[in-house]
């Protein structure tokens, strides 16, 4: 049963953040609770103890391992998962202090949202996809949830992490509603992901039908602002694209021509450091100004009340939108599908392709402990233990394992 929340004056004191939340905030004093009754910490919020739990989880530590775009060994300065989700949760902490919204909910949600992400970021997840396409497919942020609810094996009494029911919510949603008209149209192909679905009917309705409060839709934008500038850079860094072939990109064109004629000469790191800073900027300066103009027509008196507009409170404006979209298909014309990528890309795709073939048709192969979760081969059970075996690997222990059976690629 969800835990009552500890209201005692001394508690909120030393938990609520030292700036005041405003009325739409999700208010921690107030929280609808964790599936298993816990005490509550006498230092922290329950949001403080959701983040720290995600921290300290096994799935959060194997990002530093996992990749945005670049396989791990291509490079030290690439960004990683982890890396990404560090970025992200600083902006959905600026983003959270600037509307008087709780920063511990909206870093909590940001530092979990990647959780579930295979090996080799994309190409992975789509390779996984496949193989599970007669098994229910594979979602990585429905991966997410499983890992909070039930994969992560660390405390006594329960099996996940017993987040909070605001933290849970805001990672089932994070791309918008699940059910009804705001469900986004890969939602409505392929339906809600069964873990979550499952979870929401049986264990603690997570209102799939509406959007998730304000701090959860932070940490969604935020998620965009922080990838789309830092594959900027790390494709500049690469070599995939020039600073010169940014020039037409709508504001991002503007923003290095303006930082070059602030400083004429500047070396091509710094010049890309200081732009890159000044797009993120405007990104988040304008998603203030337009949440804070659909606030003050909303006019919500709660967190439920965002939940019930039928609409997102926090987003761009629609300039600021047609930005984001034009420079998305740069990185998508330029980066995502360049020779180079494709190529790692492809053989990523292999990697994972061939380790679940190979553990779903011989699941004896797994480790003792998984092997152990297994049906027999090619069953629903043992394809669902497998993609989670594989979807928790590195890109470096997947790329290990796959020579351990199959030899060392060519390529």
């Amino acid at each position: 049963m969800p835990a009552e929340p500890d209201t005692s004056p001394g508690r909120l004191q030393a938990a609520l953040p030292p700036y005041r939340l405003r009325p739409y905030a999700t208010d921690a004093a107030r929280s609808r609770g964790r599936l298993f009754r816990e005490p509550e910490s006498t230092t922290r919020s329950p949001f403080q103890r959701d983040r720290d739990r995600i921290i300290h989880s096994g799935a959060f530590r194997r990002l530093k391992h996992k990749t945005q775009v670049f396989v791990y060994h291509e490079g030290d300065y690439y960004r990683t998962r982890l890396t990404h989700s560090i970025e992200v949760a600083q902006i959905a902490r600026t983003v959270c202090r600037c509307l008087g919204l709780d920063e511990d909910l909206g870093e909590a949600v940001a530092l979990a949202h990647d959780l579930g992400h295979t090996p080799f970021g994309h190409a992975g997840e789509e390779a996984l996809d496949a193989g599970m396409r007669d098994y229910g497919g594979f979602d990585h942020n429905a991966q997410t949830f499983r890992i909070l609810v039930e994969l992560e094996h660390r405390y006594a009494e329960f099996d996940g992490l017993n987040l909070t029911w605001e933290t849970l919510e805001g990672i089932a949603k994070h791309n918008g509603p699940l059910l009804g008209s705001g469900a986004s149209a890969k939602t409505r192909a392929r339906g809600v992901p069964a873990a979550i679905a499952r979870y929401s009917a049986e264990r603690q309705d997570l209102e799939l039908g509406g959007w998730p409060g304000a701090e959860a839709q932070v940490a969604a934008i935020a998620d965009d602002i922080a990838y789309n500038n830092h594959d900027i850079d790390d494709g500049l860094r690469a070599g995939l694209f020039a600073i010169e072939d940014l020039a037409e990109v709508p504001l991002v064109g503007p923003v290095f021509a303006e930082v070059g004629r602030r400083y004429p000469g500047l070396e091509p790191a710094r010049l890309v450091h200081e732009s890159i800073r000044r797009l993120i900027d405007r990104m988040v300066v304008d998603l203030l100004e337009e949440t804070g103009r659909r606030l003050r027509a909303a006019m919500p008196a709660s967190a439920d009340a965002i939940r019930g507009l039928g609409r997102p409170v926090v987003a761009f404006s629609e300039a600021m939108t047609e930005n984001d979209r034009a420079l998305k298909r740069f990185l998508f014309q330029r980066m995502y599908r360049h020779e180079r990528v494709t190529r790692m890309t492809e053989r990523a795709g292999r990697v994972v392709g061939d380790l679940f073939e190979l553990y779903l048709a011989s699941p004896e192969k797994l480790p003792p402990e998984w092997a152990a979760l297994c049906g027999d081969p090619a069953e629903t059970r043992t394809a669902r233990v497998v993609a989670d075996y594989i979807a928790g690997m590195t890109d470096r222990y997947a790329l290990i394992d796959h020579e351990r059976h199959f030899g060392k690629s060519e390529d």
